[in-house]
């Protein structure tokens, strides 16, 4: 490929993702004058200036929230969450806007409502089959770029089974390049040493450059970046097997100082906001629509076994701080010391009505109002007993993690079978093990996806008891 052939190439690329950002607010905007002819509404004045503000707004807005990110590497549930998110956010934009300039009565209720949920559907199906075009022209072979791996490790070779198999990621693989290469590597060549990698990029115009290294090769890598900075190759950096098992490792810096992060709430401020606001909404409305059935339960516990209707423990909240968390009374006793006894089958301790409870989780049902209070999560991990959180934290590696942020009333372990009993060290492990997965991939989608699944799952779960 020659240098002007690249450079075209380049500038097309430039051309079609303004393309993609313009078409966005352009098919709204298009939709509300579709709509407003359809509703017999003038397409006047008032109705041209919020259709303006709307393109205005929406390029910013979607852009933060990643939309116009490469779709080469992204899934289409991503994109559904980040169009929705930003939608989300744009009508929110709107109505504020409306509200404070008090302009909101000048337009048809059913004309706007209609719009704000047709245009999400609309644009949804339009990215979705462009994803799908770029996908299948990848997998052919085109609108690939060509890329290569300073490095020959067990890092680097993952890496490189990953492009091959991925097809549709449209990452040609050139080879490796290494002075001390492995004896044993696969198809790939390993096409010369690190000195002669920049000369080899510039000479084929090589898209992506894959640094894969240890601690070791520090002075190495920092030549090859050096020389790189003469070419117009994207360059990453892979982490070391090491940095595999982060929770979350997010670039940032401070004054310049570059920083990847190994342990972080896995979720930003404005996701933050949402899934609070998610959890206030609907614990609320849970409150309200089951007070009949835990004012019917408070009182069938209340008369089948003295003691108390909730039974209060405590248990680590966000950052490991002690909360109480509450639940209907399903056992005679009581504990919440230093040794808490976890239930078991055919538990002596549970009363005939707690058995019930339990097994159907409506023992659960009180945790609604932590949500509501702010200590605990409609979906996280499950809180333990502080009792299990000392022992546990001293066996497993990882343990305290799962604190990064509030605990919830069902969790990706849970849906998963990890519920009841965890009298063995491998169970408790297995069940943490899904909660820094959760962590790792954390998402308002994975989020419904666990409220969805959660009915179908303690149903039938024969693990609660």
């Amino acid at each position: 490929m020659s240098h002007n052939t690249h450079w075209s190439l380049r500038a097309n690329m430039s051309i079609v993702t303004l393309v993609q950002r313009l078409l966005d607010p352009a098919l709204a905007v298009l939709l509300l004058y579709v709509l407003a002819q359809s509703y017999n509404h003038t397409f006047d004045t008032n109705l041209q200036v919020f259709a303006l503000t709307t393109f205005l707004l929406m390029l910013p807005v979607f852009k933060s929230t990643g939309m116009y990110r490469p779709y080469r590497n992204l899934a289409p549930r991503l994109i559904a969450i980040r169009l929705i998110l930003g939608w989300s956010v744009m009508i929110g934009l709107l109505l504020f806007t409306g509200f404070v300039t008090k302009t909101s009565v000048l337009f048809s209720r059913a004309l706007i409502l209609t719009w704000f949920g047709t245009v999400p559907v609309i644009l949804l199906a339009v990215h979705f089959i462009i994803w799908a075009i770029l996908r299948q022209l990848r997998s052919s072979g085109r609108n690939s770029r060509s890329a290569i791996i300073a490095g020959v490790n067990k890092v680097s070779l993952n890496l490189a089974d990953q492009l091959r198999e991925s097809k549709d990621l449209g990452i040609r693989l050139n080879g490796f390049f290494d002075d001390q290469p492995l004896e044993e590597l696969p198809d790939v060549p390993v096409i010369g040493t690190l000195s002669e990698l920049p000369d080899y990029v510039r000479r084929h115009h090589i898209d992506v450059v894959y640094l894969a290294g240890s601690t070791d090769d520090d002075s190495r890598f920092a030549e090859l970046i050096e020389a790189l900075q003469d070419t117009t190759a994207c360059v990453y950096f892979v982490p070391s097997l090491l940095m595999y098992s982060l929770m979350h490792g997010r670039p940032y810096e401070i004054n310049g100082v570059p920083l990847i992060s190994i342990w972080e709430i896995p979720f930003s401020d404005l996701q933050y906001l949402l899934k609070r606001a998610i959890d206030i909404v609907l614990s609320g409305l849970a409150l309200v629509f089951l007070s009949p059935i835990m004012m019917i339960i408070g009182i069938a516990v209340k008369l089948t076994s003295p003691g108390p209707v909730l039974f209060k423990q405590r248990r680590y909240g966000l950052n490991g701080q002690e909360i109480i968390v509450y639940k209907f009374r399903s056992m005679k006793v009581m504990e919440d010391g230093g040794k808490v006894e976890q239930a078991k089958r055919g538990d002596s301790r549970i009363t005939p009505l707690g058995a019930f409870l339990r097994k159907t989780s409506l023992d659960e049902l009180p945790q609604f109002l932590n949500v509501w209070q702010g200590r605990m999560s409609l979906v996280g991990p499950r809180p333990h007993a502080v009792a299990h959180n000392e022992m546990y934290r001293k066996l497993i590696s990882g343990y305290m993690l799962r604190h990064k942020v509030k605990p919830g009333i069902t969790g990706w372990a849970q849906v998963n079978g990890c519920r009841g009993e965890t009298e063995t060290l491998d169970k408790m492990k297995r069940r943490i093990d899904y909660d820094l997965e959760y962590l790792k991939n954390w998402s308002l989608g994975l989020d419904i996806q666990i409220l969805l699944k959660t009915a179908f799952v303690f149903l039938r779960d024969s693990n609660a008891y």
